[in-house]
């Protein structure tokens, strides 16, 4: 594995992001879970180099990073698009994800990556806050929220960036 800087990143985030999707992993070697995500973001917060990430509470992936001090975020090749399209539907209380969709889970850093992916980011988490009607300045927006099933923003710090060798 190569590790970057967050400023040595390439590519359009943009487009990794909401189109080409990418997983959030929190846990342990014992118990994880991951997600599919496309709302989320990068910048810089408090002087540090953050990811942004938005995860309803129904979701099981949500008390895994609601209780872990770190998660992961990983983007990967258009190949895989299958198995983040399953791990989107499928909820981590029924199904092994990892095990129907050939993902390899890694546990050699604080949050739970797979094998697979093209870039990793393991994030130590800084900031989390409750979204809620109150905070939706633009009317448009509530159409997300009809169920008053608002997401939880996790704010999170880019302790390493992980590529894999054969990708640099």
């Amino acid at each position: 594995m190569q590790i970057l800087s967050p400023f040595e990143l390439e590519g359009n985030i943009m487009r990794s992001l909401g189109t080409d999707w990418m997983l959030i992993t929190a846990g342990t070697k014992e118990k994880y879970n991951t997600m599919t995500a496309s709302w989320g973001g990068m910048g810089i917060l408090w002087n540090k180099s953050v990811v942004f990430i938005f995860v309803r509470p129904q979701r099981y992936t949500y008390e895994f990073v609601e209780n872990s001090s770190h998660f992961s975020i990983s983007f990967y090749e258009k190949e895989w698009a299958q198995a983040l399209k399953y791990c989107g539907t499928h909820s981590g209380r029924e199904v092994d994800k990892a095990h129907v969709t050939g993902l390899r889970p890694v546990f050699d850093e604080k949050a739970p990556y797979f094998e697979q992916a093209k870039l990793t980011v393991i994030c130590k988490k800084l900031y989390s806050q409750e979204m809620s009607e109150a905070g939706i300045i633009d009317e448009e927006l509530k159409q997300y929220y009809t169920n008053n099933n608002y997401h939880k923003v996790f704010v999170g710090e880019m302790e390493r960036i992980l590529i894999p060798d054969d990708k640099v």
